[in-house]
């Protein structure tokens, strides 16, 4: 019984949080973005909140936490550099969730076996990294970033996602 209470309990909750989310004209902006639903956006809105407390994208992507971390002394350049991981671990977790979503193949009708990806531009970004040699999570974690420059813009402008490709 308890166990169907706190279904019952999460699921009002899910609900409140999704007309909150629909509430908010930086949730609709947000969702322009082919591959990213309304618990996705609502998520990333949360973590960002206020997007003028940025005056930059890369100061927003330092804030997730997936900026590369630089490995330098005097000559010494270091090859391997991970992700900081220093930021919002919600923010890049939703992140990731939404590049996965939008690089992901997907039919454009049932009734046709036409397969194209829901985010065209990222999976060409994708696609382009993967022929570099990149490791499926590197290229992922690099369209994250490409993914929140294009949140920043969005947001900064107040305008809808334009799919031009």
């Amino acid at each position: 019984n308890m166990l169907l209470e706190y279904k019952k309990h999460l699921s009002k909750l899910e609900d409140e949080i999704d007309a909150l989310a629909n509430g908010i004209e930086e949730c609709r902006i947000i969702q322009s973005i082919p591959g990213i639903g309304e618990k996705i956006s609502a998520t990333i809105i949360s973590e960002i909140g206020e997007i003028d407390r940025f005056n930059h994208p890369k100061k927003l992507v330092a804030f997730a936490g997936i900026d590369p971390s630089i490995f330098e002394s005097g000559t010494f350049k270091g090859t391997l550099n991970r992700i900081t991981k220093r930021g919002s671990s919600r923010l890049r977790r939703a992140l990731y969730m939404a590049v996965k979503c939008a690089i992901r193949d997907c039919r454009k009708k049932k009734t046709t076996d036409e397969i194209i990806p829901r985010n065209k531009r990222l999976r060409e970004f994708y696609d382009k990294k993967r022929e570099e040699g990149k490791p499926f999570k590197v290229a992922v974690i690099e369209c994250a970033n490409k993914l929140l420059h294009w949140i920043y813009a969005l947001l900064k402008s107040k305008s809808a996602f334009q799919d031009l490709a």
